[in-house]
Parts: structure tokens; sequence; C-alpha cells
């Protein structure tokens, strides 16, 4: 009987969803018009491949890569694009390009990619927290948010990298748990806004735990904004990696990124330009392609916008 009473709570709830219009009945329906928007929308269609390419060709790096981009030739150092098998050319100690940009490309989209998952984790809890038990725990959180965000980001994570032993991990750590401000004000908002309509009052009312109410029902309706944050999170992290690398905070070598490709090929540039020129345009390529798809997808789930 008592799974029967549940079972009502739970309809009741949904129907008082349906009404105030956040849980839709049609949900399929709003996936296809979502994913109709998307693709109406070239730049973020192409940006979306580009993407999807640049992490199947990072993910498939040893098996894609023509040389091991560890392997010094130093009878090859410097050798021009197309020369002695050497398709994008090598570098001041034999190194084929090619083969440490696939490499390279591992660690700056894990970063990017770890960096956006960490700060949705973190600002998504902390925003929620804020949000649904206002009052002192609100102020709290988010005067750390506005001390946090009136710093200047780059001269902040240099600071604490110079602290700690540069490592892929620790890297991914300082971002990411520089990253999350942006993404709680946001939640926050979401939640303040989502807390008064009917469902929740109505689900509340029915002995829903507080722990239920922020995981099970204020969040997952406030997801929307937070995805297309963590797309533009990518971007700015890989940039904020990038820089870190080539001020030389970053990753060290002999493990490549682009950011400490740009930091090696700074010396050579003037008579041996390939070895700048290629990381700089897989790191415009990767942060321009999540920038446009991060605005294709906040476009596509803006319900203001018709899909004509």
């Amino acid at each position: 009987m008592g799974r029967a009473v549940t079972s009502a709570s739970r309809s009741s709830v949904e129907a008082v969803k349906v009404r105030a219009g956040v849980f839709p009945v049609g949900a399929r329906r709003n996936r296809s018009i979502v994913w109709s928007k998307f693709r109406r929308n070239r730049l973020a269609s192409a940006s979306a491949v580009v993407i999807v390419l640049l992490v199947l060709l990072a993910a498939f790096a040893p098996w894609v890569a023509p040389r091991d981009p560890l392997y010094i030739e130093m009878v090859y150092k410097f050798a021009q694009p197309g020369q002695a098998g050497f398709l994008l050319g090598a570098d001041e100690m034999g190194r084929d390009v090619l083969s440490r940009l696939l490499h390279a490309g591992r660690v700056s989209l894990s970063v990017g990619l770890m960096t956006a998952l960490i700060a949705v984790l973190v600002g998504s809890i902390l925003g929620a927290l804020a949000g649904y038990y206002g009052g002192t725990l609100d102020a709290v959180i988010m005067r750390l948010v506005d001390v946090l965000l009136s710093m200047p980001t780059i001269f902040l994570l240099l600071a604490l990298a110079a602290f700690l032993k540069p490592s892929v991990f620790t890297i991914t750590l300082i971002i990411g748990l520089n990253s999350w401000m942006t993404v709680a004000r946001m939640v926050r908002g979401q939640i303040l806004s989502i807390k008064q309509q009917e469902f929740i009052m109505a689900a509340r009312a029915m002995g829903s735990s507080d722990r239920r109410l922020i995981f099970r029902e204020l969040l997952p309706n406030a997801m929307a904004p937070v995805l297309v944050a963590a797309t533009l999170n990518v971007a700015t992290a890989i940039l904020l990696e990038s820089s870190l690398s080539y001020l030389g905070y970053g990753i060290q070598p002999p493990t490549a990124s682009w950011g400490n490709m740009l930091n090696n090929a700074q010396t050579y540039v003037l008579y041996a330009p390939w070895v700048a020129i290629y990381p700089g345009i897989m790191i415009t390529l990767t942060v321009l392609s999540f920038n446009f798809a991060g605005d294709g997808l906040r476009d596509a789930l803006d319900p203001r916008l018709s899909l004509a």
C-alpha cells in the first residue's frame, strides 16, 4: 500500500509539473525541436563536426600518428613540411610535428573536458545549495564567488601553479577550481526561479526531503544553461592551459600540449615558422569550435527563438 501511495504522490507531482510547463509531455518532441534548431545553425553544426573529429583524432592518436612523438632524429632537425616523410615538418629535435600535435591534443582536450566537468559539478552543487537554502549560506557562497571573480584569473592560476608540481592532474584541478563561479551564479538564479513553482510546493507538501528536491526536482530543470556554460568552459580551459604552458607553468616537456609546443617554438619562429603555426591553428580551431557550438546550443535551448 505504501508503494501505491508513493506512486500516486509522484503522479500528482508530475501532473503539477505539466501544468507548470516544467515537465514536458512530449519530451521526445522537445528534443527533436532542439536538435532541429541546432542543425539549422550551420556554423554550430560545422563546429560540432570539427569537435567530434578532434576528439576522435586525439583518442586514437597512438594509432593515427605516423611516428613516435618523442623519437628524436637530429638529422631531420627543422625538416620542412613534406620533406623526408614529415607531413607537417619537424621541430628543433627532429620530432614529427604532426605526431606531437595529435598527442598534444589528448592532453589539451582532456584538460578542457575535465575542467568543465569539475566546474559544472562544484558550481551546480554550490549554486543549488545557495539558491535553495538562501540566508547566511547563500550570502557566504555568493561573496566567495564575488571575491574569486574579482581576481584576474591568469594571475591567480600562475600563483597557484608556482606552488604545485605541474602535471595534467594539478593543472586540471587548478583551472577547474577557478572556473565554477559563473556556473554557481547561473544555477542559483535558476533555482531561485524554479523553487517557487507549484510542483516544488507539491513535492514538499508530500514529504520530499531537501536532498530529493534539490537533486531530483530542481537541478534537472536547471541544467539547460549549465550545458551551454560547460561547452564554453571547455574553450576557456584550453586557452588557460595553453597560456600557462606557454609561460612555462603548465604541462612540462617531454609531455606535449599545444601550449608548450608554442612555448618551445617561440625561439625558432622566424626561420621555422611551422613549429609555431600548427599548434596556434589547433588552439584557435578548437576554441572557436567550442564557442560556436556553445552559442548554437544556447540558441537551440532558448524557447523564445522559433524553429523558423
